[in-house]
């Protein structure tokens, strides 16, 4: 019998999803391959001037809205910024926030915890990196009659956006940080956005400034990250 490539269900049309089909052998070399490329990955703080095309920051968030979301409402917008003004103006806001956490905000405990990562308040990656990538949030949408509308799981579906947008980066050989000045309200402001959205992540992307060096840090086992009911 010949499948059809489309169908109704419940009213609304399908189509049909063709996936490659590959042996167990294969799926296992894939997914081991993968892990290693990704176990590769580190958050880096330190830039190159090299610049990034507007291509590439263009495929690497199409990538990201890929992304699952609930009622596959998308509530989610990339800001990229490549304006060295614009930059400036995030790096002195994300400062003096980061000046507040560590001067009044932090624990002493949360203070010793980042000792391994040597961060501190300043953040030069701000303006040294090429693109900075502002995740928002949108808490909801407005229709053509400027009436609300609901998203739906805003939280979870950005995150998993944004999970996707670290392993495009990484993909296209470059590198990012996440970075969470808390609050953020100020990324709003400084880049006019409208009241529906809220800041979720910074992201600087571009290139590793050579040499670049990293913590020697280490992930947890799979023994410690996963349960298997058999």
């Amino acid at each position: 019998m010949k499948i059809p490539k489309e169908k109704s269900i419940k009213g609304h049309r399908h189509i049909k999803y063709d996936v490659e089909s590959v042996s167990q052998e294969e799926s296992i070399l894939r997914s081991a391959n993968f892990y290693k490329e990704m176990n590769h990955r580190r958050s880096v703080r330190e830039f190159s001037t090299q610049p990034v095309e507007k291509e590439v920051i263009e495929n690497i968030i199409q990538t990201a809205s890929t992304a699952p979301s609930g009622a596959h409402k998308q509530p989610w917008v990339f800001c990229a910024v490549s304006n060295s003004n614009i930059k400036q103006q995030i790096r002195i806001a994300a400062e003096a926030e980061e000046r507040e956490n560590y001067t009044s905000r932090m624990s002493e405990r949360w203070k010793e915890d980042l000792e391994v990562l040597a961060t501190d308040a300043d953040k030069p990656f701000l303006e040294k990196a090429p693109w900075l990538i502002v995740v928002m949030k949108k808490a909801y949408d407005i229709n053509e009659k400027g009436e609300k509308q609901n998203n739906y799981y805003v939280n979870e579906s950005v995150g998993i956006a944004c999970g996707m947008l670290i392993t495009a980066i990484h993909k296209a050989g470059l590198v990012t940080l996440t970075h969470t000045p808390s609050p953020m309200n100020f990324l709003s402001k400084v880049l006019k956005r409208p009241a529906n959205e809220r800041p979720y992540l910074l992201l600087p992307v571009g290139y590793p400034q050579n040499p670049v060096f990293v913590p020697d840090i280490h992930r947890k086992k799979i023994e410690e990250v996963s349960g298997f009911y058999l």
